[in-house]
């Protein structure tokens, strides 16, 4: 029998995923895009990654290293005090990915590469959720967030090693 928590969404969990993989990234493009030099796809990906990847991995990564139990129980289900351990590993991966989605807004060059990294970690996760099929709410929130920002890395990347020269040059001018 489920419990009735496992039917609710956290209310906390969905404040952070909308505002940092959704909201912050938007409002940082729309105040970024003064600079009429630099081409749209250049701040999605200077943003997204920064919000995204950087402070939501994170986050995410802090959580879990300090208290495993929110991940091991809503997410995975495992009520198993000792699953803690593999996802305090899981946290300090996160906060190492985190961390160069971060370091990006400073060290432009590092942005596609935390972009890859970043956006096929949650692509692989995205995709494993729709495996399991989601249960719960939050599981929802963590599939459709994870798939979402795949998609929109995945097409950054994918422009930035296209050779495209107005990319290029885009991409100077937002460094």
């Amino acid at each position: 029998m489920e419990n009735q928590n496992d039917l609710k969404v956290s209310k906390l969990y969905f404040s952070v995923v909308l505002l940092l993989m959704l909201i912050f990234p938007v409002i940082s493009i729309v105040i970024d895009s003064g600079n009429q030099h630099i081409i749209l796809i250049a701040l999605i990906g200077k943003w997204f990654v920064f919000w995204a990847i950087g402070l939501r991995l994170f986050t995410a990564g802090l959580r879990q290293a300090i208290k495993p139990a929110f991940t091991a129980k809503d997410i995975f289900h495992i009520d198993s005090v000792e699953s803690h351990l593999i996802v305090r590993e899981l946290g300090f991966a996160n906060i190492c990915i985190g961390l160069a989605g971060i370091f990006s807004i400073f060290i432009p060059a590092w942005r596609t590469a935390a972009a890859f990294t970043g956006g096929l970690y949650l692509g692989i996760a995205g995709f494993m959720h729709v495996i399991k099929k989601p249960a719960t709410p939050n599981e929802w929130v963590a599939m459709i967030s994870d798939l979402c920002i795949f998609i929109v890395l995945a097409i950054y990347v994918a422009i930035s090693f296209s050779g495209n020269a107005a990319f290029d040059i885009s991409f100077r001018l937002s460094q």
